[in-house]
């Protein structure tokens, strides 16, 4: 039995993310908590997910929403105690289900006691913990840009020297070349794993590892500011084989890495099935494919042949070397049904199912984003004041003010791939406030929850959230769907994504059309007589239909 062959737990698990501050409020005060997370696991219990990856819940000042972290080892106030934790842990657990952890380590707050510290004299025992640097002839120390806009360095008058950020100012970069930020992180880490939690998921951590030097990074004509050199950095992979070898390969996790910027050949490192690093990757070439002049900020809309492309190419080259995530939204992207699919009424029950079919059959372990299994779809937001992503924000006012994209551009760009698209509150039901708290929300609620939430679809069988349950069902009926090889039919279609899965004697076709129009697709000889495993129009076809008249957005998986 090869490497993609080999039973591993969290190859045949199914995952559920859960953004805290938009999925259920307990206390009223229009933000989302453990103690409602708690609320709702049967309902992930019923849904099927083996999973659950929760985004951060330590303490924070929230300038990034909780992805800066100023104590590892306490509790954001507004999502409760250390002692609603561990009885969340204890709940997920008793349903048979496991927990993994976001590990934000690439940074941390500016309120975090190490750069408090560090901050404060340029001998200080913490000032090597962070990337500390003089400023380049009365400017930043090098042209790198920040992910959230501006320069990646903040000038800090108490020691007349720069602060590196990659992402917020309130975001210092932790030094990873020291290896007593390498120590305090691994013991944290340890921490949490005695605590009972079943892995990890690591934000940017292709981020950790910056170029020696920190040499200005290549500045695109348009671009007010150069790419940071810290992607796949010299050392990444040497501190995850030590972090491997402290903490991780002592207990039975599940641990994923964010990896923006990750090559096919990189991948093959951090996700190898040698198991030194990590489980998989999550890679990012298949969301930057619409992206325009100004990176995300466009209303481009994805073209299939370079999407089926893409996943094809990520499917087949990591066969038997390394395992795959398989993903279309997360809270970091906007709805993948708006995104990937058509969010119109008339289709949008269709394209949610088809979409959800198209990624959950490949090989490698799906995500499933909080809202994703009822079609949810992005939020209009009307005004700037209506937002609370520091991203989209800064963006904003960044490009606007250059004179790049006129303010009514902008918003509609945000409205089309800004996070907060993805970050509203989830849809339980169609009374006041979709369900989710009976305080006011933290952020706008979509509209759509009268039409779109938990409640109505859960009683209704033909519902997205029904499919979904047949979907994951089935991927725990058909080894094939996990452990088969991959390959790609019809690779120039202008509708049609089709790809077959294969196991031994055991094979599956996959069928999933991305037109709103009819399609007639022949049908392979070895699948006339097949049977329909699962289909979001039809559940069978007749012994000698050699030709499907498909339906819009409609997906069929067949067993030969």
């Amino acid at each position: 039995m090869n490497y993609s062959q080999s039973k591993i737990w969290w190859k045949e698990a199914v995952v559920y993310q859960i953004y805290p501050r938009s999925f259920m409020d307990s206390n009223h005060d229009g933000i989302g908590d453990l103690r409602g997370i708690i609320s709702r696991l049967d309902y992930l219990k019923k849904l099927g997910v083996d999973v659950i990856w929760l985004s951060p819940v330590y303490q924070s000042p929230n300038d990034d929403n909780g992805y800066d972290i100023s104590d590892y080892r306490a509790i954001m106030k507004e999502f409760g105690t250390m002692e609603d934790f561990d009885e969340m842990l204890e709940q997920i657990h008793a349903r048979g289900m496991r927990l993994v952890m976001d590990l934000v380590v690439n940074h941390t707050s500016d309120e975090h006691a190490w750069f408090v510290e560090s901050r404060k004299s340029e001998d200080n025992p913490y000032r090597d913990y962070y990337f500390w640097r003089e400023g380049r002839e009365g400017k930043a120390p090098n042209n790198w840009g920040s992910c959230f806009s501006g320069s990646a360095w903040k000038y800090d008058e108490t020691t007349d020297m720069y602060y590196l950020h990659l992402f917020s100012e309130k975001q210092p970069d932790l030094n990873w070349d020291n290896p007593k930020v390498r120590e305090e992180v691994f013991d944290m880490m340890d921490w949490w794993c005695r605590k009972g939690i079943d892995g990890f998921r690591m934000d940017v951590i292709s981020f950790i590892s910056k170029e020696k030097g920190l040499p200005d990074g290549y500045q695109y004509p348009d671009s007010l500011y150069g790419i940071p050199r810290s992607v796949n950095g010299p050392h990444v992979h040497e501190y995850l084989q030590e972090m491997n070898s402290k903490v991780l390969s002592r207990y039975d996790l599940m641990t994923v890495g964010e990896c923006s910027g990750v090559t096919i050949d990189e991948a093959k490192k951090y996700a190898s099935a040698d198991g030194k690093e990590l489980s998989m990757v999550f890679q990012f070439e298949h969301v930057g494919l619409d992206d325009g002049p100004y990176g995300k900020w466009t209303d481009r809309r994805m073209e299939l042949d370079a999407f089926r492309k893409v996943m094809s190419k990520w499917q087949t080259e990591l066969q038997d070397v390394a395992w795959n995530s398989l993903f279309l939204g997360n809270h970091d992207q906007p709805r993948s049904l708006s995104r990937f699919g058509n969010d119109a009424p008339k289709y949008r029950q269709a394209c949610a199912k088809m979409l959800a079919t198209c990624i959950h059959m490949m090989q490698g372990t799906p995500y499933i984003y909080q809202g994703e299994e009822l079609g949810m779809t992005n939020c209009p937001f009307d005004s700037l004041e209506e937002l609370r992503d520091i991203e989209s924000i800064n963006a904003f006012h960044e490009l606007t003010a250059a004179g790049k994209v006129s303010e009514q551009d902008m918003m509609r760009y945000i409205n089309m791939r800004g996070r907060d698209t993805a970050r509203t509150p989830m849809q339980w039901d169609s009374t006041a406030n979709a369900g989710f708290t009976d305080g006011t929300p933290w952020i706008k609620v979509n509209p759509n929850y009268t039409e779109i939430n938990a409640k109505s679809q859960m009683e209704d069988p033909d519902s997205v959230f029904c499919y979904y349950q047949q979907l994951i069902r089935l991927r725990k009926q058909e080894p094939v769907i996990v452990y088969g090889t991959y390959e790609l039919l019809e690779p120039d279609h202008e509708s049609l994504y089709v790809y077959t899965r294969t196991l031994e004697e055991d094979k599956i076709l996959v069928v999933c059309s991305f037109s709103e129009r009819e399609v007639v697709y022949m049908l392979p000889e070895e699948f006339r007589r097949g049977k329909v495993l699962l289909g979001n129009v039809r559940t069978g076809i007749s012994a000698e239909e050699m030709s499907l008249c498909l339906k819009p957005y409609e997906a069929l998986v067949i067993k030969k």
